[in-house]
């Protein structure tokens, strides 16, 4: 009996089932790693609402802050002239006037507009299309000295404008070039283009160069591969650098100027701002109607084109 015993309880020991405890046990620790989540999940809702409110208070403010100039500008541009010249500012005009508006449409204000839309215009593509040129060929090509012509072209920013007006005026005058559109482009051109150049080239190396690889392994030439593989994945860098090439030249006011002193008829409209400011006084109503239709036009391009440069943006925050 005691032999059956013995022999019995290995077997009784061997065959009887496994305890629950770790089964509890998991449940224990389900249960208690459920409940930091929940709390989790309950605790931070006020902390996002509080920072969901944050977040549009101060883009409310920013944005206020940003429109509040242009606002004021059409504002001062409807006022009569006794409640512009105040000691405390008049926000709600008591007296619309469109005169000053009208008087900018239909004068020789529609002339300068023309001329800094053909000249801004041609900047920006020439711009681009040089720029976009070169910096492809300075990302994938092996140019001897390469890294020396990288710092002779920004070394063209270090030098201010009035330092170059002098060399670049002789050489307009030389060339028969001085007011004309040609001449005041190419003095454009020999600004904005070395920072486009740059920028563009920084962009063109985060392209992985298999993309051009692949497509000339399908036929495609060099070029080719340019045109339709690279410039397309390039496009929010070159929005952006466009929007950049066109508020400067846009902008521009000592160059167009003193190239075009002697012919009031290529005026640009920043020169065109300056008839207003006389001997006698300022005629402050007509700055700023003026001023709102400067401004018109650089709101409508950088509109036009903030889609891509905001991809632009989200493309490089999410790489990688």
């Amino acid at each position: 009996m005691s032999v059956s015993r013995s022999q019995g309880a290995p077997s009784h020991a061997a065959s009887a089932p496994p305890v629950e405890r770790p089964s509890t046990a998991r449940a224990t620790t389900t249960s208690a790693a459920s409940q930091p989540r929940r709390s989790r999940s309950r605790l931070p809702r006020p902390r996002r609402i509080l920072g969901t409110t944050g977040t549009y208070v101060a883009a409310i403010v920013l944005g206020v802050f940003s429109a509040f100039p242009f606002v004021w500008m059409v504002l001062t541009g409807l006022k009569p002239n006794p409640e512009i010249f105040t000691a405390t500012p008049v926000f709600i005009p008591s007296e619309i006037t469109h005169l000053r508006f009208v008087e900018v449409l239909t004068g020789d204000f529609t002339l300068y507009l023309r001329n800094s839309l053909i000249v801004t215009t041609s900047v920006v593509v020439l711009t681009v299309a040089v720029s976009a040129s070169a910096g492809w060929v300075l990302a994938r090509f092996a140019i001897p000295m390469r890294r020396y012509l990288l710092i002779l072209i920004l070394s063209a920013q270090m030098f201010p404008f009035v330092v170059l007006l002098i060399p670049l005026f002789i050489v307009m005058r030389e060339l028969g070039l001085i007011g004309t559109y040609p001449g005041l482009i190419i003095a454009y051109l020999s600004f904005s283009t070395p920072l486009v150049v740059w920028i563009l080239r920084g962009f063109f190396k985060s392209i992985p160069v298999d993309l051009e690889e692949a497509a000339m392994v399908d036929g495609a030439s060099r070029a080719g591969a340019f045109r339709r593989i690279v410039l397309p994945l390039s496009l929010p860098g070159i929005a952006a650098t466009s929007v950049y090439a066109f508020i400067f030249a846009w902008n521009e006011f000592l160059f167009a100027l003193s190239f075009n002193r002697n012919s009031p008829e290529m005026h640009t409209l920043p020169v065109a701002l300056q008839q207003f400011i006389g001997r006698e006084g300022t005629d402050w109503g007509m700055i700023m109607a003026a001023s709102v239709i400067f401004t018109v036009p650089v709101l409508v391009f950088f509109l036009f084109l903030h889609r891509r440069m905001t991809e632009g943006m989200v493309i490089g925050a999410t790489k990688g």
